[in-house]
């Protein structure tokens, strides 16, 4: 990577909404090629454990059934997809959710149980906006 740029709270907090879809996610070299934006952030786990989400805990904040390769992300518009190399190699995820707004720089990865949840924990990563 070129440049890893940090993710910090009030950051997180500036990106949210519509203007984040040019100059902030899109990383476009000279020559047009895509080059996909990386930023450190804190990974976390969550499941559809009603302690965990509201009165629908299947559905997602986006409006679709929870699957394989959600991700919940304040920061991101929904249907941003990101890849998260060192943890998850090359699968693409999908932000189909949204966190309580105390966790509005982080990126939270769908479990189908709350245990696998609660053994990924936390991690600091890189995360690619693509």
């Amino acid at each position: 990577y070129d440049y890893v740029e940090p993710l910090n709270k009030d950051y997180a907090y500036s990106l949210i909404g519509d203007a984040l879809l040019s100059q902030n996610v899109l990383n476009i070299t000279q020559s047009g090629q895509f080059r996909p934006k990386v930023y450190n952030v804190w990974v976390t786990g969550y499941s559809s454990a009603v302690e965990e989400t509201d009165d629908t805990p299947f559905i997602t904040a986006s409006g679709v059934y929870v699957y394989e390769g959600i991700a919940a992300a304040n920061f991101l518009p929904m249907g941003t997809t990101i890849r998260i190399p060192e943890l998850f190699a090359d699968q693409v995820f999908v932000i189909e959710d949204r966190m309580h707004p105390k966790n509005s720089h982080k990126v939270d990865i769908w479990f189908p149980s709350k245990q696998e949840a609660q053994e990924f924990g936390i991690k600091l990563t890189k995360i690619e906006v693509l």
